[in-house]
C-alpha cells in the first residue's frame, strides 16, 4: 500500500488480527481511488453503552485531494463493524471519484410549454 495509514485503538488492547484485515481493507481502497493522501482507522469500543451489550465503533478517514471523506461502521463485532466501515468508504471514495470526473447525473431543464 502506497498510502501512509495509521490505525489507533480506543478503549480495546490493539488486536494483530484486526491490524491485518485493516491494512488488506485499506490497500483494497486504492482500487477505486489511486490519489489517496493518508488513511486513518480508528477502532474503538465507546463507554457506557450497556444497554445494547459491547458495540465496536470504526470510522476510516481518508484525505484525497479536494477533501476528506469519513466513514463509520458499529457492530457488536469487531469484524463487522470493520467491514460495514470499509464498504461506507468505498461508496464515498466512487461518489468523490463521480463527482471528480463530473459523472454526476444532470437533470434536464424542464421545458415550459403551452398547448
Amino acid at each position: 500500500m502506497k498510502t501512509p495509514l495509521k490505525i489507533t485503538f480506543k478503549n480495546l488492547d490493539p488486536s494483530p488480527a484486526l491490524k491485518a484485515r485493516i491494512g488488506e481493507k485499506a490497500a483494497k481502497l486504492e482500487r477505486f481511488c489511486e490519489h489517496i493522501v493518508a488513511c486513518r482507522v480508528v477502532v474503538e469500543r465507546p463507554h457506557g453503552n450497556r444497554q445494547q451489550g459491547n458495540l465496536y465503533q470504526v470510522t476510516v478517514g481518508m484525505t484525497v485531494p479536494g477533501g476528506e471523506l469519513v466513514a463509520d461502521g458499529v457492530h457488536e463485532d469487531a469484524h463487522a463493524a470493520l467491514r460495514a466501515a470499509f464498504d461506507a468508504a468505498v461508496r464515498r471514495l466512487e461518489d468523490h471519484v463521480r463527482r471528480q470526473r463530473l459523472d454526476v447525473k444532470r437533470h434536464e431543464p424542464a421545458s415550459h410549454q403551452t398547448t
